[in-house]
């Protein structure tokens, strides 16, 4: 019997290249298992549509995605393990997260994709940088993947916080650097 490879994909919805969440997403990511795989989706280079709801509009049903759209598509469903990885915009995720989170109703409702069914037992992580010392502030954020995760009956394995204000912030907070290390220690 063959194992499947562990699929991370790593979903960034940072508005600049680099910035404190990606840099924490990339250092828990070079502690992933041996063998995972790692893919990279930047949102902010992707040119994503914006959602357009049509549930209520004929039959309800959304066409099979292409383009941009039909690359994150097949990607979300390849993987076996989804971080976002969205810094904290007021309390919640960007909206680049947001608008892509919005495509999985559409998706949800494609002839053929079983969407729902496919994303069930997938594991789903969030990783964060908030300019805020205090976690609470996170808590939107994590409530908000949390319960996605939950709706499409995927394990949900929590938020890797870090701090970071200005550029390179997240690299001097020894809390995030230490977490980091272990946070995909549970994915094995």
């Amino acid at each position: 019997m063959s194992v499947q490879p562990q699929k991370f994909l790593f979903v960034v919805g940072s508005s600049r290249p680099g910035g404190n969440t990606e840099a924490l997403a990339r250092r828990a990511a070079e502690h992933l298992p041996a063998g995972a795989e790692q893919r990279w989706l930047r949102l902010a280079e992707l040119d994503v549509p914006r959602f357009s709801d049509i549930r209520h509009s004929g039959d309800g049903t959304y066409p099979g995605p292409d383009g941009v759209l039909g690359t994150l598509l097949s990607a979300t469903l390849d993987a076996t393990d989804l971080v976002i990885a969205s810094p904290l915009y007021w309390y919640t995720v960007s909206t680049d997260v947001k608008n892509y989170l919005d495509h999985w109703t559409g998706w949800m409702r494609v002839p053929g994709a079983d969407f729902k069914a496919r994303m069930a037992g997938k594991r789903m992580w969030g990783v964060t940088a908030l300019s805020d010392e205090d976690p609470a502030f996170a808590e939107p954020l994590a409530g908000a993947l949390r319960l996605s995760a939950e709706y499409l009956h995927m394990d949900w394995r929590g938020v890797l916080l870090g701090y970071g204000s200005r550029p390179g912030d997240v690299e001097r907070d020894a809390d995030a650097q230490r977490n980091a290390k272990t946070f995909f220690a549970a994915s094995a």
